[in-house]
């Protein structure tokens, strides 16, 4: 037996020069996962850097996996470090779209879409073949090129020396996309949680600016629907919308607001 591997729809959406829209699953459960699939959602943000299961516990990765693959969603997993093993683990799981957190400099983002790779920049990549679950245990048809070409490896710009550094980031060969992180710059900054401070805001611009000039697909937070449609016309190609709790939250607040007998 063999078979196609599928494509990878954020990819397509990067090239076609469309958005893609996702929602963060902070709960970490394959239900969830599988459910923002079914309401259209175009990826499913998971983050290993802050919360949920290792990302080397391979059933759990699996199952969040399946269920979005079922949907035809993609599975965007933001890794805890940036170590090339943690970029060809998460791959060879059947991870396409990777990011890896807290980059400094462009030789870190370097090494890690090399890892992604068999062949990288005119020369030899640094993953390793195997026959893993992103093989298909060894059934799928031209692995080798199918994966060089579907996976994304992007960085998340969140520090001080990433933001100096960006031009030479975004100068990697074969980088997915960036994402920037304003909540996190803006502790770099020395400004935790004003997101709205200007050397914050003249950050994330800094970022935006680049990346578009770089055609380097760009990705962020939406804080509202409003901030949302502006980042789109701006630029950005890969949007949060929120995450499963700050649903909740809203939701469930405002029954409870609502009901008008005595608790």
């Amino acid at each position: 037996m063999s078979g196609e591997q599928p494509t990878n729809g954020l990819r397509e959406r990067f090239e076609n020069g469309t958005v893609a829209l996702g929602v963060l699953d902070n709960a970490y459960s394959p239900t969830l996962v599988e459910f923002y699939g079914e309401l259209g959602a175009d990826f499913v943000w998971i983050d290993f850097e802050h919360g949920g299961p290792s990302p080397d516990h391979g059933p759990a990765v699996e199952d969040l996996l399946r269920a979005a693959e079922r949907t035809d969603t993609e599975l965007l997993v933001r890794l805890s470090d940036s170590e090339p093993t943690s970029v060809r683990k998460a791959l060879d799981l059947g991870v396409r779209n990777v990011f890896v957190p807290r980059v400094e400099e462009a030789e870190t983002v370097r090494a890690a879409v090399r890892s992604s790779r068999y062949e990288y920049d005119g020369e030899p990549g640094h993953r390793g073949l195997a026959a893993p679950r992103a093989r298909r245990w060894g059934l799928a048809d031209d692995y080798v090129d199918t994966e060089d070409r579907e996976t994304l490896v992007g960085a998340t710009i969140e520090t001080k020396s990433a933001v100096e550094n960006i031009e030479e980031i975004l100068d990697v060969p074969e980088l997915g996309f960036v994402f920037v992180g304003p909540l996190d710059l803006s502790v770099s900054y020395g400004h935790p949680g004003e997101v709205d401070h200007s050397d914050v805001e003249e950050a994330v611009e800094t970022v935006r600016s680049a990346a578009v000039d770089a055609g380097v697909p760009l990705g962020g937070l939406g804080f509202g629907m409003d901030d949302v449609n502006q980042k789109a016309e701006d630029g950005y190609q890969l949007l949060h919308l929120g995450s499963t709790t700050g649903a909740l939250e809203e939701m469930v607040s405002g029954w409870l607001d609502d009901f008008e007998g005595e608790r």
